[in-house]
């Protein structure tokens, strides 16, 4: 029988409490903590800014021919089995970016095969798109679709390769645009978004934050890094801000499968406007260009120089000819100021003189042996889309009695031979050993048989004889700075001398 008794009902409610109330109370902490908290939501922005991105894809004409391959017949397969559906193009299905009927090729001009599927976004309600370069890259006709289904034939103004930024222009007024951001009041951690077509599924939305800003994966491009999800399709779609305003392009991945890894880049609007206004003036992009190679420069090499910090560009070679010659750079500088402003790292240099106009005359300071140099620089014009040349290898063997017994390897593992004149005139040399024999320290730093050894430390390397005293006087204790040059490109090495040499 249970008892019903008032006082017997309190003492159960005060057990209660004791057991219960922490738990109750920490409860009731967290819903309101969660109910403070604000979740950002997307939905008003998304309906904003969707009607200005748009689809773009891409045809090519190519001949007609009859039956099936193989791999026509694997792939039609593979649609029927994972999507359900005839593979586009197969007979009685209409391709993707086929022209409405009635608008059919001649006879002769070839068949319209679709190409690709990617994304863009509106920037005047004249009709100008951006889009990323290698979505429309070789393609016969483009074609842009907006959100509410019309469909335009795409003019495309200009492309630039190295930003991988293309503008297009649609004949029509009146259309939604979207508003440009600034890149560089990107905050690393606010929210962004990306609205795309990846796999042509139009007008998805995906969000993320921003991983990193000016990460360096290219020449001319510190891209934004997000975890926005972005997969093929996306690329040239906007990455947007909770403001609504663009503030990349979404144009890269980081993947091992060719799928979205948690990854993504976009190229900064900043950048990408600078390289619009261009190519809607004159359709190419002028760049400038003091032709030498260079690389980063390690703690070892700038303790080895004297350098005091990392910082600079060190240069590997220099184009014979070219304005950095004319300038008196040479192999082996460290370029620490272009035109006034610093260079912490070697990528941005490429940027400082891209962005000068071809034919200015500008300063730089360089660290050379020791000392810091100033010259004057001529820039000159970058050729558009012009590939770097192969170097060539320094394969003729020169110099030295070669048939004389082989002396030991001095303490950096190295034994060198004197170059002839002719050998020293063909390669441009003023000084230099050619490598023999690698061994020890020299091996594990890449060093090669035919490298030829200019300098080391601040000392320019004359002869076989002398190299060999200068590596006896090194402290044993402290890495050794060394010059090679491999074909037509220089690079500096350190190494730490043999304890027992």
């Amino acid at each position: 029988m249970i008892s019903r008794s008032p006082a017997l009902a309190r003492v159960v409610v005060m057990v209660a409490m004791l057991v219960f109330g922490p738990a109750v109370s920490e409860l009731g902490h967290a819903q309101a903590a969660a109910q403070n908290y604000n979740l950002p939501d997307f939905t008003d922005l998304v309906e904003k800014v969707s009607p200005a991105v748009v689809n773009i894809r891409t045809t090519e004409r190519v001949r007609s021919r009859g039956g099936n391959s193989p791999d026509d017949d694997e792939m039609a397969e593979f649609f029927r089995r994972f999507f359900g559906v005839p593979m586009p193009g197969t007979p009685g299905q209409p391709r993707r970016g086929q022209p409405p009927q009635g608008q059919g090729q001649s006879q002769g001009q070839g068949e319209e095969m679709s190409r690709g599927v990617g994304s863009g976004f509106i920037i005047s309600q004249d009709g100008y798109v951006m889009t990323n370069a290698h979505v429309v890259a070789e393609a016969d006709t483009i074609y842009v679709t907006l959100p509410d289904k019309r469909e335009f034939k795409a003019k495309l103004i200009g492309a630039d390769k190295r930003t991988d930024v293309a503008l297009l222009k649609i004949d029509a007024t009146g259309l939604p645009r979207l508003p440009l951001g600034d890149s560089d009041k990107v905050r690393t951690g606010e929210w962004v978004l990306a609205i795309g077509s990846p796999f042509g599924l139009d007008s998805s939305v995906t969000a993320g934050i921003v991983s990193a800003k000016a990460r360096d994966t290219g020449d001319y491009l510190p891209l934004i890094q997000t975890d926005v999800a972005v997969n093929p399709g996306n690329s040239g779609g906007p990455l947007i801000n909770l403001r609504g305003e663009v503030i990349g392009i979404n144009s890269q991945i980081y993947s091992r499968s060719g799928g979205y890894m948690g990854i993504s880049f976009a190229t900064p609007i900043d950048e990408a406007m600078r390289v619009t206004e261009q190519l809607k003036a004159t359709g190419k992009v002028t760049r400038g260009r003091i032709a030498v190679a260079i690389g980063d420069v390690t703690k070892e090499v700038a303790d080895s120089l004297g350098l005091g910090r990392t910082r600079g560009a060190l240069v590997g070679s220099v184009e014979p000819g070219g304005p950095a010659e004319k300038a008196g750079i040479e192999a082996g500088d460290i370029i620490l100021k272009y035109n006034g402003r610093d260079i912490e790292k070697a990528a941005d240099l490429p940027r400082m003189v891209g962005d000068t106009k071809p034919g200015t005359r500008v300063p730089m300071q360089v660290w050379r042996k020791g000392q810091t140099r100033e010259v004057m620089i001529t820039v000159a014009e970058l050729e558009p889309d012009t590939p770097r040349a192969t170097p060539r290898r320094g394969d003729k063997r020169g110099g030295g009695n070669e048939e004389a017994p082989a002396p030991k390897p001095n303490a950096l593992g190295l034994i060198v031979n004197d170059i002839p004149e002719a050998r020293m005139r063909e390669l441009k040399l003023k000084s230099g050993v050619e490598v023999d024999t690698v061994d020890g320290p020299a091996a594990r730093a890449g060093i090669r048989p035919g490298d030829i050894i200019l300098r080391l430390g601040d000392t320019d390397v004359t002869s076989a004889r002398q190299f060999n005293d200068l590596v006896k006087g090194l402290d044993k204790n402290k890495m050794a700075a060394v010059f090679v040059r491999r074909g037509d490109a220089t690079q500096v090495l350190t190494l730490r001398p043999n304890q027992t040499r």
